[in-house]
């Protein structure tokens, strides 16, 4: 090997070798720490926060797109650098919060309604809402045979989710807005409550065993591709046309121990919302391929052109609609009158959305201290 060759190659190998120091160098500047003007904590890529993993639940459903798109993008794996992100998919809220009350997920994107029943349940002590992800994406729909107005629902069979989800307890509240009765529990009454899983809603309906549904998107648009008809849109029942649909939740645990994850992380979700509302349709067919992945399936076209517009991606947890639905769980029976002071914890939150030039959100004064 000619002199200059091996002279070269010496140099490479030192160079090589001075490179970790480098980057530990770098680090200890403010690269990937809290710098001393407070500059706002990036992991660099490769190196890792103060967890090696952060565990993520979340739902194959439209109303949870930005975990859909920000894991399908690579967005929350970008912002959380060395600290590898592990997804994991749940089809219920109930069993998403044992999997955070057993420490088995770290973060999770989730409904209102298992959001507060879980807050309750561990007396305050296991789970924080973090952040906002959606709003809306819930509708009536109905068999237009049988149903052609509103008042046309008494006496007929409509599918929610499940006992005290979300939408269930959205549908008590309506049908004791209407002035008539039904018994929370058995869903008997001057409507037929039918708990029916989202995934065989459909078949349900295709069967006759149901007349309509209240249920989130995609099921709703499903549904319409079967023959049903939009009877009500939920949002048109809130102010602004705004309710929260799904929150970011944390364990208390995570949280404290691992505060640079959870603020990178949902600098993740906030630049995943913006990417998704700069670019619809990309995010649209995002979600889809990831919606495919998950289930071998994606949507049709005509099941996710419809569906998509009527979800708001917002990372402001509406706070004050979750104390009414906490309010319309209470009234519905479902619910003993709650405490939910301290279920919030928006400050990781509102410290990206600040770095990022953007208004902060507030938390209805159900803060933690």
């Amino acid at each position: 090997m000619p002199a200059t060759t091996r002279t070269t190659l010496r140099r490479g190998l030192a160079a090589a070798a001075a490179l970790p120091l480098l980057i530990g160098a770098l680090a200890s500047c403010g690269y990937g720490s809290e710098s001393k003007n407070d500059e706002k904590k990036v992991a660099a890529e490769g190196e890792k926060l103060s967890a090696d993993t952060v565990r993520l639940g979340y739902f194959p459903n439209l109303t949870h797109a930005t975990a859909l798109v920000g894991d399908q993008e690579g967005i929350l794996q970008k912002e959380l650098g060395g600290t590898k992100l592990v997804p994991t998919t749940f089809n219920a809220g109930p069993s998403e919060i044992e999997a955070l009350n057993a420490g088995s997920i770290d973060i999770g994107f989730i409904g209102p309604s298992p959001s507060i029943n879980g807050y309750v349940k561990t007396k305050g002590t296991n789970l924080r809402i973090v952040g906002g992800a959606a709003s809306g994406g819930v509708k009536l729909v109905v068999n237009p045979a049988k149903i052609k107005t509103l008042d046309d629902l008494k006496g007929k069979k409509i599918a929610t989710p499940q006992l005290g989800n979300t939408q269930d307890v959205a549908f008590l509240n309506w049908i004791s807005e209407k002035g008539w009765k039904v018994d929370a529990q058995s869903g008997k009454g001057d409507v037929s409550v039918v708990r029916t899983d989202n995934k065989v809603t459909p078949n349900a309906y295709a069967s006759g065993a149901i007349d309509g549904a209240w249920v989130p998107e995609p099921t709703a648009s499903k549904l319409v591709g079967d023959g049903a008809k939009v009877l009500l849109d939920e949002s048109d029942l809130w102010p602004d046309k705004k309710f929260v649909i799904t929150n970011i939740i944390v364990s208390q645990k995570f949280l404290k121990e691992h505060p640079d994850v959870v603020e990178a992380f949902l600098r993740g979700s906030v630049k995943t919302n913006e990417w998704i509302n700069a670019n619809q349709d990309k995010a649209k067919a995002s979600a889809n391929a990831k919606l495919k992945a998950l289930s071998g399936k994606a949507l049709g076209a005509k099941v996710i052109d419809a569906a998509w517009p009527s979800i708001q991606f917002t990372d402001d947890p509406l706070a004050a609609t979750l104390q009414a639905q906490a309010d319309h769980a209470v009234k519905a029976g479902l619910l003993k009158e709650p405490e939910l002071s301290g279920i919030y914890d928006l400050k990781p939150l509102n410290k990206v959305l600040k770095a990022a030039g953007r208004p902060e959100v507030a938390d209805a004064g159900l803060g933690a201290k």
